[in-house]
C-alpha cells in the first residue's frame, strides 16, 4: 500500500473522530435543552416522564461513539501499515 493511501486512511480516521466528538456534543446539548424546557412546566414534565425518551439526542450520541470507534480503528490500522508496511 503506498504511503499516500495510508495518509488518506489516517486522515479519514481523524475526520471520523472529529465528527464523532461533534455529534456527541450536539446530542448532549439537544438533550439538555429539551429537558430544561420540559422541567419548567410541571404538568408537561409529569406527562412526559411516562413516555419513551426522545430518540434524536440518543441517536446522535450513539452515532458519535460509532464514528469515534471507526476513526480510531482507521488511525490504528493506517499507523500499523505505515510502521510495519
Amino acid at each position: 500500500m503506498p504511503h499516500t493511501d495510508l495518509w488518506v486512511m489516517m486522515g479519514l480516521g481523524g475526520l471520523f473522530i472529529v465528527l464523532g466528538v461533534a455529534a456527541l456534543l450536539w446530542g448532549g446539548g439537544e438533550e439538555k435543552e429539551y429537558y430544561k424546557a420540559i422541567s419548567s412546566r410541571p404538568d408537561v414534565r409529569e406527562y412526559m416522564e411516562h413516555t419513551p425518551e426522545r430518540p434524536e439526542p440518543g441517536g446522535l450520541k450513539i452515532g458519535g461513539v460509532i464514528a469515534i470507534i471507526v476513526g480510531l480503528v482507521m488511525l490504528i490500522v493506517g499507523g500499523a501499515f505505515w510502521l510495519w508496511g
